[in-house]
């Protein structure tokens, strides 16, 4: 057996291989091209596999992948295998594959017979050669190749499947990529759409349902259930409990000390269970067992200072919820909190007549759902322009290179402003980080180049000659930024012109932006920080007052300096870092 050195980055691999071997490029050059040709990982793991078998010519191949539940090597793509190992599961370390997941090297097999290690897995294979699939340096799978001769591979083999799985691997990596920005999205979408639906609900019994309903979609889960803090606080009472097959008649009584539930409730905090059988100390747990629930997440439903109950999904298979499930899962608590109050207000009401308070409620409610719409709105408009841009072939000079890194950053700003939302705007000094202000102006510019070209819309941009120190949160900074470029915008439908200057005034740091635009109605010009003011029928009347809380919050403010049919101008200011 050879042990093989860790894979080579691409360009080493390419210097060191002969004339003959080059003849790889093309099969290398079909892989990078998969990401235009499929959306579909495990399609695209096929395709990789025949390229891989039409150059190397082995007798038979596999792509596995690690199970980030049960981390066990999971057979996504095979060829010349049995029917019977489509099935096939590896631990870490188990097998020639295993092998090379575990300590993340390469590896050749000359005689299959003399390692004691080999999984038979075809009773002619001789000879096996293994390389594990990294991403940003985690091994995420393992790409294995059989000869029905002894000694069939050797280090100019080696080269040529270090070469084309490194490119699989960076394929498939975009492609979980788009997927995972294409589920977010979906999630994010599905819940705008449970707080419109969840916050019109009056009645309080069919709201709760509700909750314990979208619980079990949102993570497309085997049920959903939501429990309520019993009047002497001391136990959890189940109101719903839906699984597929609808909503279960039940009723139970769980006292806080003998329950994970406890926990969410005692700490305010989401909890999660691998394994409900070991946790689970009360009757309840005959339920879990008899619907064949195995994991759980929970949240805690909070009203301000006031514990509601707990919201929680159940999967029936062991799972490890990433951070996307517990965002949304939190998220859709925060929600379900402000739907019972809702209900609870309009009971209340409804039985005084007082339907002036109960329509001040109902708006502040809307301006709530409508303001997670607004915000999640942009970024997800600035991943879409930016994935939209890239033909995903180019090599690592490319300066095109480098939006990877912007949508991950976007995509923290996205489960910031959740957080944001569910923490009902408390001031969150911890995430302010010291930045540059004519820096944050230039990183904007560079996420709205693509739509300022396709609009024909030329952007100027004039910094002050020194930096700007501010401590800011980046992400508010950068969404005040695109609201103000993106309102620009939509005023010069034709193309225009937008200048940005920044410049010192004592001890502020003042950005102004200007359009040449059409202006602003003279009967709205005094209300256009005001929610929901609005002259565009696709507007919401948010962006302007979303971004003057933010400045307001950060010790700054913004104002209209002027507006006419020529073109309006903002200035905002925010304090410069001691």
């Amino acid at each position: 057996m050879k042990h093989a050195r860790r894979t080579l980055p691409v360009f080493d691999i390419l210097y060191q291989m002969n004339a003959h071997e080059q003849t790889a490029i093309d099969s290398l050059y079909r892989i990078s091209s998969l990401v235009s040709d499929t959306d579909e990982p495990r399609v695209a793991l096929q395709l990789i596999l025949d390229e891989i078998v039409r150059v190397l010519q082995p007798n038979s191949a596999s792509i596995s992948l690690i199970n980030p539940d049960s981390k066990a090597l999971e057979l996504e793509a095979s060829y010349g295998l049995p029917e019977d190992w489509q099935d096939l599961e590896l631990s870490l370390g188990q097998g020639i594959t295993g092998w090379a997941a575990l300590h993340a090297r390469a590896l050749i097999v000359d005689d299959v017979r003399d390692e004691p290690r080999y999984i038979s897995v075809r009773p002619n294979i001789r000879s096996e050669m293994a390389v594990p699939m990294e991403d940003h340096g985690m091994v995420v799978g393992v790409v294995n190749v059989d000869s029905d001769q002894v000694a069939a591979f050797n280090e100019s083999s080696l080269k040529i499947l270090t070469l084309l799985t490194n490119e699989a691997a960076r394929v498939v990596s975009r492609l979980w990529m788009i997927q995972q920005l294409r589920t977010k999205a979906k999630q994010l979408e599905s819940l705008v759409g449970m707080s419109q639906e969840l916050v019109g609900e009056l009645d309080g019994d069919e709201l709760m349902q509700g909750l314990a309903s979208q619980a079990r979609q949102l993570i497309d889960c085997a049920g959903g259930a939501l429990f309520l803090i019993s009047s002497d606080g001391r136990h959890l009472d189940l109101h719903s409990l839906i699984t597929a097959n609808g909503k279960i008649p039940l009723q139970e009584h769980i006292p806080l000390d003998h329950s994970a539930l406890g926990s969410a409730i005692y700490r305010r905090k989401q909890v999660e269970v691998h394994d409900l059988k070991f946790t689970e100390e009360n009757d309840f747990i005959a339920t879990i067992q008899r619907e064949g629930f195995v994991s759980m997440l929970a949240s805690p439903i909070i009203f301000g200072d006031e514990l509601i109950g707990v919201i929680i999904a159940y999967t029936d298979h062991s799972h490890r919820f990433n951070n996307d499930e517990k965002n949304a899962f939190t998220t859709l608590a925060g929600i379900g909190a402000i739907a019972i109050q809702n209900a609870r207000l309009y009971s209340r009401i409804f039985a005084s007549e007082e339907s002036l308070r109960r329509n001040e409620k109902l708006t502040t409610l809307g301006m709530l759902a409508a303001e997670i719409a607004h915000e999640i709105r942009n970024p997800l408009t600035v991943i879409k322009l930016l994935f939209d841009s890239l033909d995903l072939q180019f090599d690592e000079q490319d300066p095109r290179h480098t939006d990877t890194a912007v949508i991950t950053e976007k995509l923290d700003q996205l489960e910031e402003i959740v957080e944001r939302v569910l923490s009902f705007g408390r001031t969150r000094e911890g995430m302010h980080t010291r930045q540059n202000l004519n820096s944050l102006v230039a990183d904007t510019l560079k996420l709205v180049r693509l739509k300022m070209h396709q609009q024909k819309i030329e952007l100027l941009f004039e910094p002050s000659e020194e930096a700007l120190r501010v401590d800011v949160n980046k992400g508010q900074i950068l969404q005040v930024l695109l609201n103000l470029m993106l309102n620009a915008t939509q005023a010069m439908p034709e193309g225009g012109r937008i200048c940005i200057e920044s410049s010192r005034d004592a001890d502020c740091a003042l950005v102004t932006i200007s359009d040449n635009g059409g202006g602003i109605p003279d009967s709205i010009r005094e209300d256009i920080f005001e929610s929901f003011l609005t002259n565009r029928p696709d507007g919401t009347g948010l962006g302007l007052s979303i971004s003057k809380r933010i400045l307001r919050a950060h010790r700054g403010d913004i104002e209209l300096l002027h507006s006419s049919a020529e073109g309006s101008s903002f200035r905002f200011w925010l304090p410069l870092a001691g």
